[in-house]
């Protein structure tokens, strides 16, 4: 008998808002819905309402993990429509910040991977080795998160030269701390019990649903932004793309620790080149933006992010679009929970590294009768006021009891 069981909105593996039911058969998971928009916040709209250079503050907060992936491509998208380049130092900037990101992304992901499985001690060592890395961030950006770094024409604020030894420095421990942890996790058997073969979504898969990042290279889908369409210092630098083939939990996280090194050997690669450019030398003008339409692109730690920007000459973009890799990665769970166990599927929904707040659209499609439309701002606030309503008319039916 098929019964159905849910995952969410809100669960312990679930660090935001979303709905996965589950058809299960026994133990057996034989089939998924997936409803998304419960963190719908109009980040698109917003834009239309903030000028060219305020708009980095808003799309970083599109993902707080992901806080430099989205402004980097959102002002690439602006560069590409202006026809300008940032200076070569702030191109070095922009990629060192940008790998020290995925670094703290990936062992983010590590870490939360070991804490599903009930392998807390992973994420206790994942976590102390993330910590560092947050650290430097700090030092070099200001800011542990949100960098508040990237600006149409290229950065805010200088590396400072004192602040190269110790990024070097870290990256010497971090180095011997990411060995030490991929050879814990290829050689553990209770990982490899709870890992592999489980979640396997494989290559042809991935073409059909437009896998990025490291859910498809964990199949074999040989796909990075950073080498096939090269943006600002990345084809400057020298690094190799990550390829397993198997496609399942485990290969997702050989993907991720291997990564890590080639981050290092980037970040390494930059420290060095960036003393041949002269120190203040980050930014260019744009006095204006001319009317017209720009994208931009990049390899976030979850994969390709993608950002237009359309332009009638004003100073606020006319239209803003975002495409963030989790709304293709999380759509790839239908299939790859299917023959697993329920035990398992919280595991395998997790593994695509998931963002549900960088996947959310509202749209209304009638079945009946097939028509659309798209939800305005003012229909969010009226459902938004309508559904509390809805729930303070139960809980006050239901006596109040909490």
């Amino acid at each position: 008998m098929v019964k159905k069981i849910p995952i969410g909105p809100f669960h312990p593996i679930l660090e935001e808002p979303e709905f996965f039911e589950l058809h299960v058969d026994g133990e057996r998971v034989i089939g998924m819905d997936m409803t998304i928009g419960w963190s719908h916040r109009g980040i698109e709209l917003l834009s239309e309402h903030k000028t060219w250079d305020q708009v980095p503050f808003l799309v970083e907060r599109v993902c707080g993990i992901c806080s430099c992936s989205h402004p980097y491509a959102y002002v690439k998208a602006v560069e590409d429509l202006c026809g300008v380049e940032p200076p070569l130092r702030a191109q070095f900037i922009r990629c060192i910040v940008a790998e020290l990101e995925r670094l703290h992304s990936h062992f983010l992901w590590t870490g939360l991977a070991g804490h599903f499985l009930g392998y807390n001690t992973v994420f206790m060592w994942t976590w102390r080795f993330r910590e560092p890395i947050l650290d430097v961030l700090e030092a070099v950006t200001g800011n542990r998160n949100h960098y508040a770094v990237m600006k149409p024409g290229g950065v805010r604020r200088d590396l400072p030269q004192e602040e190269i030894g110790n990024v070097l420095k870290l990256l010497d421990t971090l180095e011997k701390n990411n060995d030490m942890l991929t050879k814990a996790i290829v050689d553990d058997p209770v990982i490899h019990a709870r890992t592999k073969g489980v979640g396997v979504f494989n290559k042809a898969q991935c073409r059909l649903y437009g896998a990025l990042g490291p859910t498809a290279r964990s199949a074999g889908y040989d796909v990075d932004i950073r080498r096939d369409h090269p943006i600002d210092a990345y084809d400057k630098v020298k690094f190799n793309v990550i390829l397993c083939e198997h496609g399942d939990v485990f290969d997702k996280a050989v993907v991720r620790q291997l990564e890590n090194f080639e981050s290092i050997k980037i970040i390494r690669q930059c420290l060095k080149l960036i003393e041949d450019t002269k120190p203040g030398d980050i930014s260019i003008e744009i006095k204006e933006v001319p009317p017209g339409e720009g994208i931009g692109a990049y390899e976030a730690p979850r994969g390709e992010v993608f950002h237009y920007v359309r332009s009638n000459g004003g100073n606020m973009p006319m239209r803003h679009k975002v495409r963030a890799p989790s709304f293709n990665n999380i759509l790839t769970n239908e299939l790859s929970v299917l023959g697993n166990t329920v035990a398992d599927a919280g595991l395998i929904t997790a593994a695509v590294d998931p963002c549900y707040s960088c996947t959310e659209r509202v749209g209304i499609v009638d079945r009946r009768d097939g028509t659309r439309r798209v939800l305005t701002e003012a229909d969010l606030v009226r459902l938004s006021h309508e559904k509390t309503e809805l729930i303070r008319k139960r809980f006050a039916e239901g006596g109040g009891n909490r």
